[in-house]
């Protein structure tokens, strides 16, 4: 693979994964507007593991307080232990659906499902319901008050995020507003379950990167990595800051501008 066009690839997907843009979309869109081959879902995964990385580093705080809740003191029932081994549980549980989904998925569709039609239909759908949702959120409830019912709607809506342009963080974002939660919390849970999700994916097609034994696609992959955990980290530093003190109109607009120019190029 060009290295040019694996650069191209890293940067869009370490500045989209996290957005509600849909990186998906935007990694099967790539290879048609570039003119170059496309990567395949190999090198997709790996791009989404550097994504892994960045997004790890930024809530390493929050992972080493679930993980400290779990194992160094079981007994303890302070509330901030309490708090955290409960965020932890809500990440597992909201994560389930995905994982069986994705697992299904793998086994029919191992491709997935790469049609610009249904890609540009997703981002107008999904960017409008992403609108609605933050216009009418009620910005009062903290993550942790969230009951299991509430839990599971948000990690039944994350299935969705397996057809391309609706945007895994973009769906769990808007169910989060949908229960009430502010729009940093949102995104902050919305982030959290990335983890398990890209974890999932990454292992097994990490699995057909070793069956391959391609050693020019492992350092495609290896590079991909490196670069997409660089932009990951910035468009997560800088997309938490912005909504501490604004709304998701700008994702919105973007979203709404790509999906319609998409239908036009479609019809014409």
């Amino acid at each position: 693979m060009s290295l040019f066009y694996l650069f191209i690839l890293a940067i869009v997907q370490g500045i989209t994964e996290f957005l509600p843009v849909s990186s998906s979309a935007h990694l099967v869109l790539l290879p048609g507007i570039t003119g170059y081959e496309d990567q395949g879902l190999i090198i997709d995964v790996a791009v989404h593991v550097g994504t892994l990385l960045a997004v790890l580093l930024y809530f390493r705080h929050d992972i080493l307080a679930i993980i400290a809740a779990f194992t160094l003191d079981l007994d303890n029932q302070s509330a901030e232990v309490c708090k955290n081994r409960r965020l932890g549980k809500m990440v597992v549980l909201a994560s389930i659906p995905v994982v069986i989904a994705g697992l299904v998925m793998h086994i029919y569709w191992p491709d997935g499902i790469r049609d610009p039609l249904v890609i540009a239909v997703m981002t107008l759908v999904f960017g409008a319901l992403l609108w609605w949702a933050d216009q009418r959120h009620c910005d009062t409830k903290p993550l942790e008050t969230l009951n299991q019912k509430a839990v599971l709607f948000i990690g039944v809506a994350q299935i969705l995020a397996l057809i391309p342009g609706t945007s895994r963080s973009g769906v769990t974002m808007t169910a989060g507003l949908l229960l009430g939660l502010n729009r940093v919390e949102a995104a902050r849970f919305s982030l959290l379950l990335s983890i398990p999700a890209i974890l999932g994916a990454g292992l097994l097609k990490g699995i057909e990167i070793i069956q391959t034994g391609n050693a020019a696609l492992g350092l495609d992959a290896l590079i991909g990595v490196a670069l997409s955990f660089v932009m990951a980290y910035l468009a997560i530093t800088i997309m938490m800051r912005w909504l501490k003190r604004s709304s998701f109109t700008p994702f919105v607009i973007y979203r709404m501008i790509l999906g319609s120019v998409l239908l036009l190029y479609i019809m014409l």
